[in-house]
């Protein structure tokens, strides 16, 4: 079975892997700054040789940390468990650190499964009249893949420039996905100025580096940051979908910019 994201990740690529993986460059060495959901890592048709998720959340790196190692255990969680806006509430309320990893892991679950919009801060219960609710009775069966996936993988918990630091190298691919700026939900802010390091971090490293950033950047802010990677073509960045009330519907497109070797390219995709 492929492996797939295990929980829902506000701001995830599922839905943009296919383009993005393309546009992977050679590298023996791949590390996920800021992973989340971890779309492209469990999307990508192969391993690569050394593999690394990195995230600041410490319940979601917890979470993988469990499904690596202990996931039989993890399941056996949910075994009388259902899908309830009651449940969900009960458990936003539980103070993680009062728990053992594997309930910690369990709760964390959970509560992303059921929140809106897979939202980690400002968490509501999300449903839907037109699809079934998550069945937890068979979680294992759907785990198993991202079990076997997550073998061998390093999961940090380490601030990006940390991990960007400990393994740049030649052969090392970057793909960063912060929060984006001005937007809420993912439970960390990621502000201008960690923009302007991850630039910088850009411009000199020895590996390559993939940033996907959506565009809230002004032009200004855009030459401040991003001067000396290029422009990316504003008229990517609005596709008109459909109408609504006479209004047109628009699809706003992420920024894709790119370091491989020393070539500078950026393309818009639909989200």
């Amino acid at each position: 079975m492929k492996s797939k994201p295990i929980i829902p990740w506000q701001g995830g690529k599922t839905r943009l892997a296919k383009d993005l993986l393309c546009k992977f460059p050679e590298h023996s060495c791949y590390v996920e700054l800021f992973c989340g959901g971890a779309a492209l890592f469990f999307l990508r048709e192969g391993p690569a040789r050394t593999e690394v998720i990195n995230d600041l959340n410490g319940e979601l790196v917890n979470l993988y940390r469990v499904v690596q190692n202990h996931l039989e255990e993890f399941v056996r969680q949910f075994k009388w468990c259902i899908s309830s806006r009651q449940i969900f509430e009960w458990e936003k309320l539980k103070v993680p650190d009062t728990l053992t990893d594997i309930q910690r892991a369990a709760r964390f679950y959970y509560l992303q499964q059921h929140a809106f919009g897979g939202k980690v801060s400002g968490q509501t219960f999300g449903y839907a009249t037109t699809g079934r609710s998550l069945n937890l009775l068979r979680i294992e069966e759907s785990l198993s893949a991202a079990h076997l996936r997550l073998n061998g993988v390093y999961i940090e918990n380490l601030s990006w420039d940390i991990c960007f630091d400990k393994y740049d190298r030649e052969h090392t691919f970057f793909y960063a996905d912060p929060p984006y700026l001005d937007t809420a939900g993912y439970g960390v802010d990621f502000p201008l100025d960690q923009y302007e390091l991850l630039s910088e971090k850009m411009r000199t490293c020895k590996g390559k580096v993939m940033l996907s950033i959506n565009d809230h950047f002004t032009a200004t802010l855009e030459q401040q940051v991003y001067d000396d990677f290029g422009m990316p073509d504003k008229s990517a960045g609005l596709d008109h979908v459909g109408d609504a009330g006479g209004y047109p519907i628009a699809k706003r497109f992420p920024i894709i910019i790119q370091k491989v070797f020393k070539r500078r390219t950026i393309a818009g995709f639909s989200r």
